[in-house]
C-alpha cells in the first residue's frame, strides 16, 4: 500500500521587462529572498528598486509571508526588477486569486511593453539624424 504524498505549497511564475527574464518560486515562509543564489538587498543595491519589487506584497498585506526564489536573466538591473516585480505579482494571484482585484487596479498585473527602438539604416540611432549640410 502507498501512501500519499503532501503536495508542497509552491507557485512558479514569470515575468518580463524589455529584454530581462524573471522565474519565481513562492513558498510560504518568512519573507527570505534569494536571488540568483544572493539577498534581494545585496543582488539590487538601490533602495528605489527594493521598493519596486516588494510592491505587490505590500498592496496584498503579505509582506513577510512568503519565501521568494527567483532566477533573473538578461536586461540590467531596472528591467531584472520590473520582471521580478511582475513574477511575484503573477505568483501572488496564483497563490491566492483574491489578490487579482488589488493588483490589477495598482497596474501592477500589466507586463509593460517599451522596450528599445531598434536603429534605422542610414542613421546613427533609432531616432537620431546625420547633421545636415547645405553646401
Amino acid at each position: 500500500m502507498t501512501t500519499a504524498i503532501q503536495p508542497e505549497l509552491r507557485w512558479h511564475a514569470i515575468g518580463r521587462r524589455k529584454t530581462a527574464v524573471a522565474r519565481v518560486y513562492l513558498t510560504p515562509g518568512s519573507g527570505k529572498w534569494d536571488v540568483n543564489g544572493r539577498t534581494l538587498g545585496d543582488y539590487f543595491p538601490r533602495r528605489s528598486l527594493v521598493q519596486h519589487i516588494q510592491e505587490p506584497f505590500v498592496v496584498t498585506d503579505t509582506l513577510g509571508a512568503f519565501d521568494v526564489r527567483a532566477r533573473v536573466r538578461g536586461g540590467g538591473l531596472t528591467g531584472q526588477a520590473g520582471a521580478l516585480r511582475l513574477a511575484v505579482a503573477r505568483a501572488l494571484v496564483l497563490a491566492d486569486s483574491t489578490h487579482r482585484r488589488k493588483l490589477r487596479e495598482q497596474g501592477l498585473l500589466t507586463r509593460d511593453p517599451r522596450a528599445v527602438e531598434r536603429k534605422k539604416p542610414g542613421q546613427p540611432g533609432a531616432r537620431k539624424r546625420f547633421q545636415f549640410s547645405k553646401r
